[in-house]
């Protein structure tokens, strides 16, 4: 065990996990994966495309939607390396270093999105509960201000948590769980006492993800309270309308972080597969649905995407 102990963390190699028991049908599961990469890379170019080129959409709610289409990609980005790595070549290993900085970017994007969709919700509700003030509250400045903000916020935070783990030793099994690096699996591997780190990474999710659900939930039921007294049964169904995309890109970040904690805290009945699941859900199914939630709910959004889908096949 003291031969171990002596091994330094900056030059300890990790060893990544794919599908634990299909190891024989990697190529087979990369299919889905790529189609999910594919999707997601493409799904929130075009969202940002148009809403760059279409100068109808330049407007306080679409600047935070191009705030979501631009972290969802840098999500999937974060794992597409490793996670193809594993299931093409059966590369595994991974450098201290390089799981430092992939963990730190895969957070990182993991608040702003939790970030950008607080601030999307603070959209509606100004939106709806004071319009005449709405112009002037979410200028041009303050939306550039809540995104200096937001990527700000993330590195303060998650700075501290990446930084604690250089003092750890990693004296047990070097191989990791999934595909990518995520701070509490490698935790598992110390032998070091790692409250510490613990405390550190907890307080750092309740401080964003967590402080950030509770503002969400607040702001919809000061939403709802709103629409409700709004005396026209047509005006009440437009106003909450506005908030349906939001509310299912809240749905589907939300859900699989939630999920994804539990099952590493609380999980260990669980089998590898559902691990597996979880954890790969929690980083794709956001960036492939927000996407399709956007043009299917909002119609200022889905005209757009229709109007250059058809001038597209028109050109060919």
């Amino acid at each position: 065990m003291s031969v171990f102990q002596n091994i330094t963390s900056t030059s300890i190699i990790f060893l990544l996990t794919g599908v634990p028991g299909l190891e024989a049908f990697h190529t087979w599961i990369s299919i889905p994966f790529c189609f999910l990469y594919v999707t997601a890379l493409s799904g929130n170019s075009l969202i940002l495309f148009i809403i760059i080129t279409q100068p109808s959409l330049h407007e306080p709610m679409y600047y935070f939607l191009s705030m979501l289409s631009t972290t969802d990609p840098g999500l999937s980005i974060s794992t597409l390396v490793t996670t193809l790595g594993i299931f093409w070549f059966n590369v595994r290993e991974i450098s201290f270093n390089a799981y430092l900085s992939q963990m730190f970017f895969i957070q990182l994007f993991t608040v702003m999105e939790s970030s950008v969709l607080l601030a999307m919700a603070f959209d509606r509700f100004v939106a709806i509960t004071n319009p005449l003030r709405y112009s002037s509250v979410l200028t041009d400045l303050k939306i550039a201000q809540i995104g200096v903000a937001i990527i700000t916020r993330g590195t303060l935070t998650l700075t501290p948590m990446v930084v604690l783990l250089i003092r750890l030793s990693y004296c047990h099994s070097h191989v990791l769980h999934h595909s990518y690096c995520f701070h509490p699996d490698v935790m598992r591997l110390s032998c070091t006492d790692t409250r510490i780190n613990s405390a550190v990474g907890l307080t750092a999710l309740i401080t964003t993800a967590g402080v950030d659900s509770i503002f969400i939930v607040v702001s919809y039921i000061l939403i709802i309270k709103t629409v409700l007294s709004i005396a026209f049964p047509e005006e009440r169904k437009k106003a909450f309308s506005t908030c349906i995309s939001h509310i299912g890109a809240v749905a589907v970040f939300y859900i699989p972080l939630i999920s994804l904690s539990f099952v590493h805290r609380f999980g260990k009945w669980a089998s590898p597969y559902v691990h597996t699941l979880i954890a790969n859900a929690y980083l794709l199914i956001p960036p492939v649905m927000n996407p399709i939630i956007y043009s299917v709910k909002t119609k200022q959004i889905r005209q757009a995407v229709l109007k250059v889908l058809h001038t597209s096949m028109a050109n060919n």
